[in-house]
């Protein structure tokens, strides 16, 4: 087995982005991705268009990956794709492929945990970036998921906090759909945010036990706050909208910063990694940094186009796997949750 050049195919299809990328090792040589642009008419992801979807993208975003990587197909040392969690449909269609390429090719194939991934995006080689030191504190923050992880290893990781009922990302796309603002909303909020004051209307944050967070609350508390105003005014949300927004986010971003200073006094960790779609929120990034200097943290942060669901990060797992030689079977089974 040659570990001097590996290149990896991997493949992302847990939502509505379909991925494809090829590494070099540890670096990547192409990352495509295309999004489905339908979703919009309906304010959030229809899983059946999703499927159907990347049925019309797997082939041609897989062909475009591997010249864009100006390499063959024959070329392949493995193929990585994402085994969950995740829409079921939009899986299944990722990873029938995966199988069927990697069988075709006579060449292992690699189940991926999408939300390690996330975290192992950290180590995708880049110039100019510091990866992190183990053990670090991953907070991987979603649409789906909100978690802070200790990461101890490439292969030891243990969830030490996660939300005990709504994500994130669904909070901040909730509370855009409350003030009438197309999806996805949280990208909305967070330039919104920037030309507002954050203390113009405060909420409440949720008291959770430990290192969990809870969401579900403060989207009520948010609508709620909302019907009353625009009860009293019907112009309240036009006439207050990035106030609002700038409020909504400085409350979700001390909620995740109380937890995960919390998380660094219980462990004693101080290298912080974020990830997942919300990390590419300009306020937390600014938050995080401004954290190294008033608490001593080192901080790591990646390129945005690591962030959001991207093939990438499939493919760096990938080739850590492919090293240790941890191998998938072809009845591997996709998963819409799957054991951390």
């Amino acid at each position: 087995m040659n570990n001097d050049k590996i290149y990896t195919l991997a493949i992302e299809s847990s939502c509505d982005d379909t991925s494809a990328a090829v590494l070099l090792n540890d670096k990547v040589l192409s990352n495509v991705v295309a999004g489905q642009p339908i979703h919009q008419e309906y304010g959030g992801v229809v899983p059946e268009l999703a499927s159907r979807a990347h049925q019309q993208n797997i082939v041609p975003v897989v062909e475009v990956a591997l010249k864009k990587a100006g390499i063959t197909k024959e070329q392949l040392s493995c193929i990585a794709f994402t085994q969950g969690p995740g829409l079921m449909g939009s899986l299944l269609v990722g990873g029938s492929f995966a199988k069927s390429m990697s069988m075709a090719l006579d060449i292992p194939l690699i189940a991926v945990n999408h939300m390690k991934a996330h975290i192992l995006a950290h180590f995708i080689d880049e110039d100019g970036y510091d990866k992190p030191e183990f053990p670090f504190l991953a907070l991987t923050i979603s649409g789906g998921h909100t978690q802070i992880v200790q990461v101890n290893s490439f292969f030891d990781m243990k969830i030490i906090g996660e939300t005990t009922d709504d994500a994130v990302g669904e909070a901040f796309d909730k509370s855009a759909k409350i003030l009438g603002l197309p999806y996805p909303g949280g990208p909305l909020i967070d330039k919104l945010a920037n030309e507002g004051n954050p203390k113009s209307f405060p909420f409440t944050k949720p008291k959770v036990d430990g290192l969990n967070f809870s969401f579900s609350g403060l989207k009520t508390q948010i609508l709620y706050f909302i019907q009353k105003q625009v009860k009293e005014n019907p112009n309240f949300i036009e006439e207050n909208r990035t106030d609002i927004c700038a409020s909504i986010q400085y409350t979700i971003i001390n909620i995740l910063m109380d937890k995960l200073k919390k998380a660094v006094e219980e462990t004693g960790i101080k290298r912080i990694a974020i990830g997942g779609g919300v990390s590419a929120n300009s306020g937390i990034r600014k938050t995080l940094k401004e954290a190294e200097n008033k608490y001593g943290w080192v901080s790591h942060i990646p390129k945005f186009e690591y962030t959001t669901d991207n093939a990438a990060m499939i493919g760096i797992v990938g080739y850590y796997n492919y090293i240790e030689q941890n191998f998938s079977e072809a009845d591997v089974v996709s998963k819409a949750r799957i054991e951390f």
